[in-house]
């Protein structure tokens, strides 16, 4: 029978190289910028950008003032 001892040990060893492998296997990519010569193709076709303007919607907006008013605390 294995000691409560060694087998704690063995678990905390365990979880840290769990742990470990983990964290080695993350790979978030950094944020950077790219260059127009690194640029391969275009994030979006030049034909396909419109000039229009965007214009809110008042009442949208309205409704999402008066919502985040009323989320907080009374008092």
């Amino acid at each position: 029978m294995m000691k409560l001892e060694i087998a704690r040990g063995l678990f905390l060893v365990a979880a840290l190289s769990l742990a470990s492998l983990a964290a080695a296997a993350w790979h978030e990519p950094a944020a950077r910028v790219i260059s127009q010569s690194e640029q391969g193709a275009s994030p979006a076709p030049a034909q396909g950008r419109t000039e229009s303007s965007a214009r809110p919607d008042h009442d949208l907006l309205l409704f999402i003032f008066s919502l985040s008013q009323g989320m907080g605390p009374r008092g």
